[in-house]
């Protein structure tokens, strides 16, 4: 898979709900910075916290609109609409950049919204 094809895919397996080959798309040694997890090293961990994904948001979709890659870095910006355990509706834009090292997600970090996601 080339880094786009890469890119496509982790939107593909996220509209999926299908977390664990999500995962697959990351290094080993991958690192995340998630604006609501935070701090994420090695893809065990990472593994840990996507697993309870689909019981924590039942409803998930996050949509590209624009995607630009360019060698090793990549660019997405989306737009979420997810529903929480809670019931609670939610919706933002998001940017996601990448950083792509031997055919995986290397570096991650996202940017959004944070208001949608507060308990109401």
């Amino acid at each position: 898979m080339n880094n786009r094809e890469i890119v496509e895919t982790y939107y593909k397996h996220a509209n999926a709900n299908n977390w664990m080959a999500w995962c697959d798309l990351f290094a080993d040694d991958m690192i995340m910075d998630e604006q609501l997890a935070g701090h994420i090293e090695g893809l065990p961990k990472l593994r840990e916290m996507m697993s309870g994904m689909k019981a924590a948001f039942p409803r998930f979709q996050n949509v590209p609109r624009q995607i630009l890659v360019d060698a090793d870095k990549g660019a997405v910006v989306s737009h979420l609409s997810i529903r929480n355990a809670s019931g609670q509706e939610i919706e933002c834009d998001v940017m996601n950049y990448f950083e792509f090292k031997n055919g995986k997600i290397s570096y991650m970090a996202n940017f959004h919204d944070t208001k949608p996601f507060d308990p109401k």
